[in-house]
This record gives structure tokens, C-alpha cells and sequence, in this order.
């Protein structure tokens, strides 16, 4: 009998001090990588919908129908880019405070997308700038950093950027993933940024080639990736893609951009070969509007990381507003997450290749 007292004593001895580990432990200050890993970080305060962007300017100019259209995208909130078209660089802090000052009056959460370390070119001898264009970035870093500094936001890291490593030289990808993880980590280091790193699209790499990148640019520092930023896949399909990524990074969370998959890809096949339309695809139309409920618990929001109604810096075209094109967007907005039974590339009613921008 006095033994298993004894024993009595020594187990309620152990769950004491237990708890009194737990309670110290619970009470200190996490980690920045653990501080982004708990709950869902964009819940609870609306999205910060920016009035001096050229679809808010140009919806209030305008009457009618186009007005109506225009809405769909005016009065909705959507990611603002930065990068070295941010200008003029004397200016450049007051630009990044500006939306985030606007933010905090209103008690609203600004949505920014970094766009600095652009590749525009791809070849076996293309060399990115070369190492005075990446000291030039971090610096650039260091800068939106600063900017930022203690105030709530969440940002979408460099789109395209993973995807785009392999355009490098051989001697310039490792270069790369450490460029990006420098960006990565200045901004893991502000204590109320939410950041999501850009991991291609369900149309594009494969989920192991992306957790491969996340985690040599520094995935588990931050929040998680982000899927379809300058792609038109479906939600679905993005959501069972990055599930995959998930699972191989230990949990990560992710979010979707949704501007343009209303009317999802346009894919199609030239001999064995599926061939995707990147470059303005026709017909296309918004997506799902900005929102944090979503289909799937990994998935924290469906954001407008991409500008519906910009032009595509390809095929000749500038990078700017067209009103025209956020019309037709507008025109063809769905809430579709996957294509309903009876589409084609998107549409109940049959159009001719060349709507679509198929080559013939």
C-alpha cells in the first residue's frame, strides 16, 4: 500500500511540473516563423480596397452597364505591386506607406505583391543582371522592409520567380534561390507580416519541384505559398495541387489567386503535347472575389494577387490599364471553381480557336 502511494505522489509530482512547463512555455514570445503558423492570419479584418487605383478612378468616371461592370473589380480588394517600376525612387517609401497608412485608418489589412526580382529573359547564358543586379535587389529589399516595419500586411512574394529559376544560367540558379531567400527572410523578420512565397500553378511545375524551391528560398519562415498568381487554372485543381505541395512542407498553408480563373485555362494539344495560353488567353473572366472562406482548410484566402484588367507584359503589350479588357473580364466573371459539366475552355457556347487566342 505504501509503495503504490508513493507512486501516487511521484505521478501527480511529474503532471505538475508538466503544466507548470507548459504554462512557461505558452507564455513566451514565439518565434517570427512560429507567429506566422498559427491560426489563419487573414481572418478577421476586411481587405483594404484601394480608391486611387485606375479601376476605382475609372468606375467613378464612368455610367450605366460600364459602370455596373466595372464594380466587379473597382470596388474589390486587390493586391498593389511594388518593384523597380515603383518610381520615382525618391518616392518609393511614401508609395509603400501610403496604402498601409490608408489601411490603418480604416482598420483594414493592405494586400501588396513584390515583384522585384523579374526575369525577362530565358537562356542557357541569361544571367538575371548578374551580381550587381542582385546587390541592387537586396538593397531594394532592405528598403520595402523598412517601409513596412511593424505595420499589419501581408504580401505575395516575387510571382513567377520559382518557375523562372531554370531560365538562368547553370552558374546564376543557385545565385537566384539565395536572392529570394534574402527577400524572404527581411521580411519573415516584421512581426505583423503575413507572407505567402509564389509556387507556380496547378498548369505549370510539379508539386515536388515546388516544395524543392520553397524550402531552399525559406518557406518555413513564413505563412506558406501561393498558387495561380499569374495563371488562369481552375480553383479546384489548384487546391489538389497544393495540398500535394503541403503535405511535402509539413502542413504549410497557402493561398489562390482567383482575379482571372472565372473561366479557367485555356489549354490545348498539338500533337502529344498539352500547350497552355499564358500570354492573354481570350474570353476570360474574374473569378471569385477576395475572401477568406474557402473550399479546403489549407487554403487561407482566395485573393486578387494579379491586376484583372492590367495587359500582360507580353506579346508586345505594356504593362498598364485597359479599360476595354476589364470590361470583357467583368463580362465573363463566375464564381466557377470547376468547369461545370456541358463548357468548353470555359463557355456553353461554342467559339472559333482563334476567340480564345489559340494559334492556328
Amino acid at each position: 500500500m505504501l509503495q503504490r502511494r508513493n507512486h501516487l505522489f511521484l505521478l501527480l509530482a511529474l503532471l505538475v511540473v508538466g503544466a507548470m512547463f507548459v504554462a512557461a512555455s505558452s507564455g513566451s514570445e514565439p518565434a517570427p516563423s512560429a507567429a506566422q503558423d498559427s491560426g489563419n492570419p487573414l481572418e478577421g479584418a476586411p481587405f483594404f480596397v484601394d480608391t486611387d487605383s485606375p479601376s476605382y478612378l475609372t468606375w467613378r468616371r464612368s455610367g450605366g452597364r460600364k459602370k455596373d461592370l466595372l464594380a466587379k473589380i473597382a470596388l474589390e480588394p486587390r493586391n498593389i505591386w511594388y518593384g523597380a517600376f515603383t518610381k520615382p525612387a525618391s518616392q518609393f517609401r511614401a508609395k509603400v506607406r501610403r496604402p498601409i497608412e490608408a489601411a490603418e485608418g480604416e482598420g483594414s489589412i493592405p494586400l501588396l505583391t513584390v515583384l522585384r526580382a523579374l526575369s525577362t529573359q530565358c537562356s542557357p547564358t541569361y544571367q538575371g543582371g548578374g551580381p550587381k543586379e542582385d546587390r541592387a535587389t537586396r538593397a531594394w529589399y532592405d528598403k520595402f522592409a523598412s517601409a513596412i516595419g511593424d505595420s499589419r500586411v501581408v504580401v505575395a512574394f516575387e510571382p513567377d520567380s520559382l518557375g523562372t529559376i531554370d531560365c538562368h544560367a547553370r552558374s546564376r540558379r543557385d545565385d537566384r534561390k539565395r536572392l529570394l531567400r534574402y527577400g524572404v527572410t527581411k521580411l519573415a523578420e516584421l512581426p505583423n507580416t503575413t507572407v505567402y512565397i509564389e509556387a507556380g500553378a496547378a498548369d505549370w511545375f510539379s508539386p515536388g519541384q515546388a516544395a524543392r524551391l520553397l524550402r531552399a528560398v525559406g518557406v518555413g519562415k513564413v505563412r506558406g505559398f501561393m498558387l495561380n498568381a499569374t495563371h488562369y487554372d481552375w480553383t479546384r485543381n489548384n487546391i489538389r495541387h497544393g495540398v500535394k505541395i503541403s503535405r511535402l512542407l509539413g502542413g504549410k498553408h497557402f493561398i489562390i489567386n482567383t482575379a482571372k480563373s472565372g473561366r479557367g485555362p485555356v489549354h490545348y494539344r498539338r500533337g502529344n503535347r498539352r500547350i497552355n495560353i499564358w500570354c492573354e488567353p481570350g474570353l476570360r473572366g474574374l473569378g471569385t472575389p477576395p475572401t477568406t472562406e474557402t473550399s479546403h482548410p489549407l487554403v487561407d484566402a482566395y485573393l486578387w494577387v494579379n491586376r484583372p484588367g492590367y495587359n500582360q507584359s507580353c506579346g508586345g503589350r505594356k504593362l498598364a490599364w485597359n479599360t476595354k479588357l476589364a470590361l470583357s473580364y467583368a463580362r465573363f466573371a463566375t464564381t466557377w471553381e470547376k468547369p461545370p459539366r456541358g463548357t468548353h475552355l470555359g463557355h456553353r457556347k461554342r467559339y472559333p480557336p482563334s476567340a480564345f487566342n489559340i494559334p492556328r
